[in-house]
């Protein structure tokens, strides 16, 4: 996070990351043409935005910031994805189980109401960020606007919140923990 902090002091240009998985592989989770919106509409229009000085420079940093750290912790879905490794010691030691870690984010999540993202940080709460603002402590990380959600699942927010642990990269999570991913 630290190197995209430079890039924007040293006024060089912001980067959407490339998807590491097709814009198909997502679903039934995330379908393809939700991806392809919000991947090549919503989050480049942040980017294009901020490196032509257009709109709001904080607002399209953040949303950049944002979705590049989103993006790069999915993986296809499976059924039975939990997490493994630092990842399942962090939330087993800060929730006691991931059962009682996806209630408790849920709970929060659930109580937001307009543009929110919602994540799990470093200290092991759950942090809620209104609008789009730029965030160090970032462990896994949920898109909480409308458009993330209401294309695949209408106004049923909490079947999306309990569908986005099926496309969770916990390989992903476990690097970010142990510092050995930078995703901004």
């Amino acid at each position: 996070m630290r190197d995209l902090i430079t890039l924007l002091e040293a006024g060089k240009k912001l980067k959407l990351k490339k998807l590491t998985y097709s814009q198909g592989s997502l679903a039934p989770v995330l379908t393809q043409g939700n991806i392809k919106n919000h991947y090549g509409k919503l989050a480049k229009g942040y980017v294009d935005r901020y490196n032509k000085g257009e709109g709001d420079k904080a607002f399209n940093e953040a949303g950049a910031f944002l979705h590049n750290i989103w993006f790069a912790q999915f993986r296809a879905p499976r059924n039975a994805n939990v997490p493994r490794g630092s990842a399942k010691a962090f939330i087993d030691k800060h929730f006691g189980s991931f059962v009682d870690f996806k209630k408790d984010f849920k709970t929060e999540a659930m109580k937001l109401q307009g543009s929110s993202w919602i994540y799990l940080n470093r200290n092991g709460g759950i942090s809620t960020i209104r609008n789009h603002a730029i965030r160090k402590n970032i462990v896994l990380l949920v898109d909480w606007w409308e458009h993330a959600w209401l294309p695949d699942y209408g106004g049923d927010k909490g079947r999306y919140i309990d569908n986005i642990w099926r496309i969770i990269d916990w390989e992903h999570i476990n690097k970010r923990l142990g510092g050995g991913v930078q995703d901004d």
